[in-house]
């Protein structure tokens, strides 16, 4: 939950207004890629980790990471926000591949 609060924060864009309010598909799939993205790396850090401090630290590096990739995904796309408020759902896919991405990786590099 505190992943989903501050990534929202974090995006120039409105995701709840954009999905509730305007039944936007594509801050719908771009957040849903983003929080796909983040629970992989999660699920990484809970099998992987040995103390409840080792997964909070992975935690904190795979939120880290999904922000990275948020902002390497906007610098692929200079327009990505602009392009989800208008409902463009390549640049949703866009986002929600890169977040995904970045997930599995994360996910792969806590391993050990």
């Amino acid at each position: 939950m505190a992943f989903c609060i501050t990534y929202v924060w974090l995006t120039p864009h409105r995701e709840f207004q954009l999905i509730v309010r305007e039944h936007n598909a594509s801050a719908a799939v771009a957040l849903g890629g983003s929080l796909i993205g983040f629970s992989i790396a999660l699920a990484g850090a809970i099998h992987n980790t040995q103390s409840p401090l080792q997964f909070v630290a992975w935690g904190f590096v795979a939120f880290a990471v999904q922000v990275l990739a948020y902002r390497l995904a906007r610098f692929g796309h200079p327009g990505l926000s602009h392009a989800i408020q208008q409902n463009a759902i390549a640049a949703a896919l866009w986002v929600a591949a890169v977040s995904i991405s970045a997930g599995i990786l994360s996910a792969a590099c806590m391993s050990p």
